[in-house]
């Protein structure tokens, strides 16, 4: 018989207000943003000034809407295309679930460029500072997904296994806890002392591409122990979907930081 943890039986609604449903997952997504807006607003004072404080308020819109509209979209093209082409209606559909990284990052991506061209500003600077909050939405955000009992881990024997909900009769690796200290503890304390050093706040684009290049690796490698998709299952050479989407991160971010020696204050 193998060991497994017990889960902890935590409701993913955390309150109902009548007919509406206050959900841990709704909840990590508006503390995260809140929470990295305001990490935001104090790194864009730093040397080399980013942007004004009045600026980062604005760009908390701007964040939102790449984070929804690029994370849903991304979960439709890259995880189950074939259901929603079959279902186009159902797209939007985001109480439903189903929400990509790497898709809200490309939401995100496309937000900086056009905000930073509509207040000419610099798209790297402000990219370097909103690089370091990211790991705060992260974290919360896997904490919600363990909640949810959902993106578990592959079968396994290790004394902290635990039988989830929705994974079957055998216990799994937590791989949300283990994305959850690694993209978001980790990754944080990371960025957060490459962020105070001011040489390299002043190479810009060091930032994000410390940021790509650490997530895209500890993405990848967090990917071994975590349970595919089941509509995609393993790809070529048994690699998964996230392991495909973190390698260009990892290769445009060791580029940024590459490009980014001989860059001067921004």
């Amino acid at each position: 018989m193998m060991f497994a943890l017990p889960f902890p039986a935590i409701d993913p609604v955390l309150v109902h207000l009548g007919p509406l449903a206050i959900r841990w997952y709704s909840l990590a997504y508006i503390v995260g943003l809140v929470a990295g807006w305001r990490y935001v607003r104090r790194l864009a004072s730093w040397e080399p000034k980013a942007m004004a404080p009045a600026q980062a308020d604005d760009f908390l819109v701007w964040a939102t809407l790449g984070v929804i509209l690029g994370g849903r979209f991304g979960y439709v093209l890259f995880y189950n295309p074939g259901f929603y082409l079959a279902n186009p209606g159902k797209a939007l559909a985001l109480w439903e679930g189903g929400m990509s990284f790497h898709g809200g990052l490309v939401g995100v991506i496309v937000a900086l460029a056009a905000f930073a061209r509509r207040h000419g500003l610099s798209f790297l600077a402000i990219s370097d500072r909103v690089a370091c909050a990211t790991p705060i939405g992260l974290f919360l955000g896997r904490l919600a997904n363990f909640i949810n009992s959902e993106l578990f881990g592959r079968v396994t024997d290790l004394p902290w296994a635990m039988v989830f909900p929705r994974g079957g009769p055998l216990p799994r690796h937590p791989s949300q806890i283990y994305e959850a200290a690694l993209e978001g503890v980790v990754l944080f304390l990371l960025l957060l002392w490459l962020c105070r050093i001011e040489r390299l706040r002043a190479r810009t684009g060091t930032l994000s591409g410390a940021f790509l290049a650490a997530y895209g690796l500890l993405r990848f490698l967090v990917e071994f122990v975590r349970e595919p998709d089941p509509q995609l299952g393993f790809l070529f050479a048994g690699a998964t979907m996230g392991q495909v989407l973190s390698l260009p991160m990892l290769a445009v971010g060791l580029a940024l930081i590459w490009l980014a020696r001989g860059a001067r204050r921004a």
